[in-house]
């Protein structure tokens, strides 16, 4: 059980930091890359954000989860 928690959390955090560098910062990102730099400019987030951001947010919460696993594992394991 810890070794797959513990390949689970490698995978996540290797995720976590490839959906992080997509995000956009000022004018730039993923957005641009699929024609969306316009319609953020003039109406906020594009569908492409929106869906990295929720991607992103549920990546991050797993990732949470097995952090919390493996200190609760390595220590009563």
């Amino acid at each position: 059980m810890f070794w797959f928690v513990l390949v689970l959390h490698v995978l996540l955090s290797i995720g976590l930091i490839a959906l992080i560098l997509l995000h956009s910062g000022k004018g730039g990102g993923l957005s641009d890359m699929f024609g969306g730099g316009l319609g953020a400019t003039s109406a906020g987030s594009t569908v492409v954000e929106q869906n990295l951001n929720r991607i992103t947010i549920l990546v991050a919460t797993a990732f949470t989860f097995t952090t919390v696993a493996l200190a609760l594992l390595f220590d009563f394991g």
